[in-house]
């Protein structure tokens, strides 16, 4: 017995696996004609990738060879008698049909990793935006004196990787692993399943017998990087580890051989900030301002947010009066206060006590709700800020958006919140936030009316003493996985973040007082399949995020949102329908794109068009027959934001710009294509910004898209048809049609696996705001519509490979250096 091993599982569990064992296995008959169709395109993309693999991996194309001779054994034997005989034969073939697709993915997402890994070289540091800092010189010159000491390990030597992350407070392990392994250039969706041990061998495998800096920004606990994947840095391997904290206790547990302390900038130091952000006109406006403006830069205890946010607050007040009122109150902050968080707080808060009405302090508190360093999308935080109530959207949706990124401009101006590197996000410093908070608590007495716990790793809903006082609640970022808890008495629930859980179900009861709650968040729990049906109950509701969850049905209950005016389905591959909004008359935003729903003339006929108030459409379109009449009705035409075009049937794209009911379209001629038609508008897809193109066979070419003159992400891919982006020809047929030049607002353009395509435009184009272009697997593409005045100040990315770019036919030899330099 000495090899017996005893493994208790639980009765359900058995069974339960037992279940999945048995539907799996009849699968491999019921589901064989799609099992048969979905390995003769798995192979066919990995059959794609096989050029690419020639050069990089002799042994992975071996492999390719042999696993595409194999499948083409197996389907041939398809149509056999012997397969078709009896049961028996076709459970086996089945069952090998089934393997075989496990084998072709599996090796499809190795050739796939191996081009991805090898095709764009990284550069050893990548470049950050960084500001003059007043009072560090010194402090920057000690620690760079330190890192070129081959005897200091953590805290000279050349690196080859140089990488930075910002752990903040409740960072879990593998969001950081995530953030290296994109900058070591991994960036598949992929990893964010893949375990943390296999992540960290990976990050280990990568780095081998590299010397590397790591800089680890805003730790509060002891990080293990060898857990990360990291080796331990050494005398010999000179490999470095910078991190920044609060904690002193945090130093001695990570071992540092030098520590510094950073402390708070001296008397000089501080004013020289402040007098920068409040500036010298405000200073000069009365003579006795300069001495009030120092006694206030005193109050702030050298401490450069303080001195940041209070600067920027009071270079607007240019009488004596405003001053002196900011000296008597920030005079009674002068306590003897505990600690440096003590201090700070209530200096925060004069700032957000003078930020211009209290719409401004509602949107500020709004974005403590987030994790802890999020990137907080500025279009989301505005719809966020439109539903809650906080910005009248009612009247006109456009100027309630504008009003919105005003009071972000504000913020940011006042340093209440910072632009994060691409100016569509922005961040909240981590003791802005706790400002926030503690303000939004009532300086901390009414902790039970804002719950916050964000990465906390939670794994259920807390227990709330009285839930009839809870106003707002953001459990975002936890491993929460059932909801059990039925609140009694929530008619105050304004706010609910549950995003970025691991929820499987929701209470039957849970939404049921629930009655106030105006938005709701769960999106990105892709394991929750389905809403409780009390959903209903949610009358104010007008926020509901889905996107990224399992989502199958709408719930029935759906019809009485009426009062919802945003829905985000985006990303809901399991989506089967979305029959019944059509009663949710007040909508106003409804995003579908990457949705599974199988759009047909009849949804777009009964419920799409009945959605009069609709302002913002997102959509995924299989059909292209359905996208002819989508866009032939005029409002939903002209509020698509997004569209993707996926695997669109042969022959069939034949996209009319003409509006319903237009005279332009001659009767019995729908059918005419695009570029014989008169444009009833020429600004018809005004509202389009991102268009994804994907296997769309019949497609020749992409004309239609001069009338979309805001779009900013175009990616088109394996449409092996397309030979043109932008034709000429047709241009020139389109009868009395004077366009403007295309793409002037095109950041990113990708173009991959088309085969056929030999143009992109005609003649070289401005490209002012392009910072992306990529070109892959394109033989045919010669020539460039670039010249040397191209994306001027974009700093162009050019993704392409070596030799490809050898063959492009430059415009001349100034653009030729350029974009491609020798």
């Amino acid at each position: 017995m000495g090899g017996c091993v005893s493994i208790s599982v639980p009765c359900d569990q058995t069974l339960s696996q037992v279940g999945r064992c048995l539907s799996q296995k009849a699968s491999y008959i019921r589901n064989l004609q799609e099992n048969v169709g979905t390995l003769q395109t798995a192979t066919q993309e990995l059959k794609d990738l096989r050029d690419d693999l020639l050069t990089r991996n002799p042994t992975l194309l071996s492999n390719v060879e042999t696993i595409e001779s194999q499948v083409n054994e197996l389907l041939l034997a398809s149509g056999t008698a012997e397969v078709s005989r009896s049961f028996r034969s076709r459970f086996e073939y089945g069952k090998k049909v089934f393997k075989k697709i496990k084998e072709v993915n599996n090796l499809k997402s190795r050739a796939d990793f191996k081009v991805m890994a090898e095709r764009v070289p990284r550069s050893k540091v990548e470049e950050r935006l960084i500001y003059p800092v007043v009072g560090m010189t010194a402090m920057t010159e000690k620690v760079f004196s330190s890192l070129m000491e081959d005897e200091v390990g953590t805290l000279g030597n050349d690196f080859d990787v140089v990488i930075w992350v910002v752990v903040s407070k409740d960072q879990k392990i593998e969001s950081v692993q995530e953030i290296i392994l994109r900058r070591l250039g991994l960036c598949s969706e992929e990893w964010k399943h893949i375990k943390e041990e296999e992540k960290a061998s990976e990050i280990k495998k990568m780095l081998k017998g590299k010397r590397y800096m790591l800089l680890l920004d805003d730790i509060w606990s002891k990080v293990e990087i060898q857990r990360i994947g990291f080796p331990s840095p050494t005398r010999m391997n000179r490999c470095k580890v910078v991190f920044t904290t609060r904690s002193k206790e945090v130093c001695s547990e990570m071992r540092v051989d030098v520590e510094m302390e950073v402390k708070c900038l001296a008397s000089d130091e501080a004013w020289e900030l402040f007098r920068m952000r409040v500036g010298d006109l405000t200073l000069e406006s009365h003579p006795d301002i300069p001495e009030a403006a120092r006694i206030i830069a005193e109050k702030c205890y050298g401490l450069p947010l303080a001195l940041n946010v209070i600067g920027e607050t009071m270079s607007s007040r240019k009488t004596i009066q405003e001053w002196s009122h900011a000296q008597d109150v920030l005079t009674s902050f002068a306590a003897d206060f505990s600690c440096m968080q003590d201090k700070i707080l209530p200096i925060l808060k004069f700032s957000y006590d003078n930020l211009k009405d209290e719409m401004f302090r509602k949107c500020l508190q709004y974005c403590a709700f987030f994790l802890e360093d999020y990137e907080i999308e500025k279009e989301e935080l505005v719809e966020y800020w439109i539903c809650e109530g906080i910005i009248d959207g009612n009247k006109d949706r456009d100027k309630a958006k504008n009003h919105g990124y005003e009071i972000i401009g504000t913020l940011v101006r006042a340093c209440l919140l910072m632009e994060y590197e691409h100016t569509e996000f922005l961040k909240m410093h981590d003791m802005v936030r706790e400002m926030a908070l503690w303000i939004t608590a009532d300086l901390g007495k009414k902790k039970e009316s804002f719950i916050v716990k964000t990465g906390s790793g939670l794994s259920h809903v807390p227990v709330v003493q009285d839930w009839s006082v809870v106003q707002k609640m953001s459990l975002m970022g936890n491993e929460i996985e059932k909801i059990n808890a039925c609140p009694y008495g929530t008619k105050k629930l304004e706010t609910l973040f549950l995003q970025n859980n691991k929820l499987v179900s929701i209470s039957e009861r849970f939404f049921q007082w629930m009655t106030e709650l105006k938005v709701l968040d769960l999106s990105s729990n892709e394991s929750l399949t389905q809403l409780p049906a009390d959903i209903a109950k949610l009358v104010a509701l007008q926020y509901l995020n889905l996107s990224s969850t399992g989502i199958e049905v709408l719930p029935f209950g759906i019809k009485y949102l009426t009062k919802l005016i945003h829905l985000n389905l985006e990303f809901t591959h399991k989506l089967k329908s979305v029959v019944g909004i059509s009663n949710l008359l007040s909508l106003q935003v409804l995003m579908l794109f990457e949705s599974n729903i199988p759009l047909n003339n009849g949804l777009v006929e009964e419920e799409l068009k009945s959605l009069e108030h609709l302002k913002l459409l997102t959509l995924t379109l299989k059909d292209a027959f359905v996208m002819e009449r989508l866009l032939s009705i005029h409002s939903l035409g002209n509020f698509t934001r997004h569209l993707s075009l996926d695997k669109c049937i042969p022959n069939a794209v034949r996209i009319s710009l003409v509006a319903a009911g237009s005279s332009a379209a001659p009767s019995g001629h729908e059918d005419r294509p695009l570029q014989h038609m008169k444009s009833p508008n020429p600004m018809y897809f005004r509202s389009l910004t991102r268009v994804d193109i994907v296997n769309c066979e019949g497609l020749r070419d992409l004309t239609w898209l001069m009338y979309a003159p805001s779009l900013t992400n175009l990616h088109v891919e394996m449409s092996f048809q397309t030979e043109e982006i932008i034709s000429r020809e047709k241009v020139m047929k389109i009868d009395g049609e004077k366009f403007t030049t295309p793409f002037l607002k095109l950041e990113s353009l990708s173009l991959v696996f088309l085969y056929a395509v030999k143009s992109i435009y005609w003649s070289p184009l401005p490209f002012p705001a392009l910072k992306y272009l990529k070109i892959r697997r394109c033989p045919e593409l010669r020539k460039l519509p670039l010249d040397s005045a191209s994306a001027k100040g974009c700093d162009l990315v050019l993704d392409a490979y070596k030799e490809c770019l050898r063959d492009v036919e430059w415009e001349d030899e100034a653009t030729k250096n350029r974009f491609c330099p020798t």
